[in-house]
């Protein structure tokens, strides 16, 4: 079955995460996409442990449906190649720093004379204009940066970082999106154009409602943990024998909520009938709730819950995910056949289509591994 970006060829230039969860995407999602990684390879090549035969899980984690081949860019036979490659492409991406790019002969300016109808993504830590366009980005300097930190985590933590790179993922997605809307304006225009993508500049985006309220009041949030900023109860508890995640998003989930532990009365209580005065007293309610739901287990809780249709969930692990009859039925959990790992494991693509659904085809590649078939300039 053809996959949806069928016949869609992407040359991609970029290493580590945001770049490569980007091209990921479009992959699985049918493109032909030609990993170009340097006599080194890419650098997650390297990160771990864990390792399967000397193969990273990091690595493997970004990589699948590619084809890989080593270019030298510092060289004229790199180059050369690597302009014969985009004769026949739809779309370039890299991660080089700001300016790197442009020394090899490489830029846009130079390129959409060649090649117009290209569409070039360039991703860099800060974006190719500003006062901070030559500095290097790291998810981790960016989540510090962008105020992420500043509101995870709870006052006796202090600022946190998220368990994952969460601003090179949301740049990776904004990077499939934004290839996709050019390679759409391009079958009425014809034209290929650039796509200038910052970290910091996809970080900030992420602040949504907490940096909606900044704006509205200019005050600055404190970090409240699991707690929301907007919305009372919507929390972690401690139940009898776990904890559990209860999300109450309106004032009828509040009362049926109220009904099922038992506490009838908070819901007639003025501080508590509304959402917006619950915000106001959050730390009267939520020691009252903690009360309540440390007399009893978490399964417990959570049918209750579920039969009242009040959102709530388990605070599950890794290995308690892995195992869940859900996530296996939507197929979030691949196996792949590796070229030198054997037998690996992956999470799978969360996008379902209809008609062209996301294939995996190809495991990660070793590197260089299909250099026979793409390289026709002796290096």
């Amino acid at each position: 079955m053809a996959g949806a970006l069928q016949g869609i060829k992407i040359i991609d230039l970029s290493r580590v995460l945001a770049g490569p969860f980007s091209t990921m995407i479009l992959a699985d999602l049918g493109a032909e996409v030609i990993k170009i990684e340097s006599p080194k390879g890419d650098e997650t090549r390297t990160w771990g442990p864990p390792f399967k035969e000397g193969v990273s899980a990091y690595f493997l984690c970004a990589n699948r449906n590619k084809e890989s081949i080593v270019l030298n860019l510092k060289t004229k036979e790199g180059i050369e190649t690597l302009h014969s490659l985009l004769e026949d492409a739809d779309v370039l991406i890299n991660n080089f720093k700001t300016g790197t790019m442009e020394k090899f002969g490489l830029g846009y300016e130079e390129l959409s004379k060649k090649y117009p109808q290209l569409v070039y993504c360039s991703i860099t830590g800060f974006g190719e204009t500003g006062p901070y366009k030559h500095r290097p980005g790291y998810d981790f300097i960016i989540q510090a940066m962008s105020g992420l930190m500043s509101i995870t985590g709870t006052k006796a933590s202090g600022p946190q970082k998220t368990g994952v790179a969460i601003t090179d993922i949301i740049t990776g997605l904004y990077a499939a999106i934004g290839i996709q809307a050019a390679l759409l304006e391009r079958t009425k225009s014809n034209k290929g154009q650039k796509i200038d993508l910052a970290l910091y500049d996809a970080a900030v985006s992420t602040l949504v409602n907490i940096g909606s309220n900044y704006l509205m009041t200019k005050q600055i949030p404190e970090r409240l943990g699991n707690s929301h900023a907007n919305i009372v109860p919507y929390d972690s508890f401690q139940t009898a024998d776990g904890e559990i995640v209860i999300a109450v998003g309106n004032d009828a989930q509040f009362a049926r909520f109220c009904d099922i532990i038992g506490r009838e009365d908070l819901k007639e209580d003025e501080r508590f009938k509304t959402n917006k005065e619950r915000v106001t007293n959050r730390e009267v309610l939520i020691p009252l709730i903690n009360e309540e739901l440390t007399k009893r287990s978490t399964q417990y809780w959570y049918e209750q819950c579920e039969a009242n249709n009040i959102p709530s969930g388990p605070i599950q692990n890794l290995e308690q995910v892995y195992q869940d009859e859900h996530l296996a039925h939507r197929e979030m959990f691949i196996e792949m056949e590796h070229p030198k790992a054997g037998r690996i494991e992956m999470i799978g693509n969360p996008i379902k289509l209809s008609r062209t659904p996301v294939t995996y085809r190809k495991a990660p590649p070793e590197l260089g591994q299909h250099a026979e078939k793409h390289i026709k300039i002796k290096q």
